[in-house]
C-alpha cells in the first residue's frame, strides 16, 4: 500500500529529527518557536472563542500546540497524536502531569473531537511522486474530517513560493485545488487564508 510505505517513511524522518534536535521547534521540522506560534494562531481560527471544547492535535509533536492552548484557552480537552513513537514518549514525559491530556501514536484509537488541527504535517514528500503524495494529502483529510465533530484546520507550503527558496523534497501545493476539494468534499463552509507572512496557506473547514 503506498500509504503504508508514506506513513513509514514520514515516522523515520521526524524520528530522526527528535533524536537529533530534542524538544526544540528544529525537532519537528520547524525554523522557530515564533513562527511555530504564528501557525498555531492561525490555525486556531476555526476554534474562535469557546468555553469548552476538545482538539485533536494530529501530528502533534511532542506537544508544543498544548503549551501553546494553555495560554489561549481555560477549559478543553487536548488529544495528542503522532506516528512517531519517539515523538509521543517525548510528549508524554513533557506534559505527564497535565490530566486533560492524552497521546496515542494509533489514530484508530483516538476520540472524535470537536476540532482537528495539523500542521506542517503534509510538507516533507521525501521523494514520493507529486501524485503520490498528493493521494495521501486527501485520505489524511478524509480521516480528520471523520475524527471532527464540528470543523478542523491544517496548512501547506504553497506553489506560490519564491521559486529560489523552493526545495525538491517538500511539496507546495496549490491552494485552489485544496480550497475546492474541501468545499466539495467536506463542508459549505471553508477558508482560505493565504495572507500572512510565511510560505504556506491555512485551510479552516467548519461544518
Amino acid at each position: 500500500m503506498k500509504n503504508k510505505s508514506i506513513l513509514d517513511e514520514v515516522n523515520s524522518y521526524y524520528t530522526n529529527k527528535i533524536i537529533t534536535n530534542g524538544l526544540t521547534p528544529q525537532g519537528v521540522d520547524w525554523n522557530s518557536e515564533e513562527s511555530q506560534f504564528l501557525r498555531f494562531e492561525i490555525l486556531s481560527s476555526v476554534i474562535g472563542i469557546n468555553d469548552s471544547f476538545s482538539v485533536l492535535d494530529y501530528g502533534c509533536g511532542f506537544g508544543s500546540m498544548l503549551d501553546f492552548y494553555k495560554t489561549k484557552y481555560k477549559n478543553f480537552e487536548f488529544f495528542g497524536f503522532d506516528i512517531s513513537e519517539e515523538m509521543i514518549k517525548n510528549a508524554k514525559e513533557t506534559h505527564g502531569n497535565d490530566s486533560n491530556a492524552k497521546w496515542f501514536s494509533q489514530i484508530d484509537e483516538v476520540p472524535n473531537a470537536d476540532y482537528t488541527i495539523a500542521s506542517g504535517i503534509f510538507n516533507v514528500r521525501l521523494k514520493n511522486s507529486d501524485n503520490d503524495w498528493l493521494e495521501y494529502i486527501l485520505e489524511t483529510l478524509k480521516t480528520m474530517n471523520q475524527k471532527s465533530n464540528k470543523g478542523f484546520s491544517f496548512n501547506m507550503l504553497t506553489k506560490y513560493s519564491d521559486a529560489g527558496y523552493m526545495k525538491e523534497y517538500l511539496y507546495y501545493a496549490d491552494p485552489l485545488f485544496i480550497f475546492d476539494y474541501c468545499k466539495r468534499n467536506f463542508s459549505k463552509f471553508v477558508a482560505l487564508n493565504h495572507d500572512y507572512p510565511l510560505y504556506e496557506f491555512t485551510i479552516t473547514v467548519k461544518k
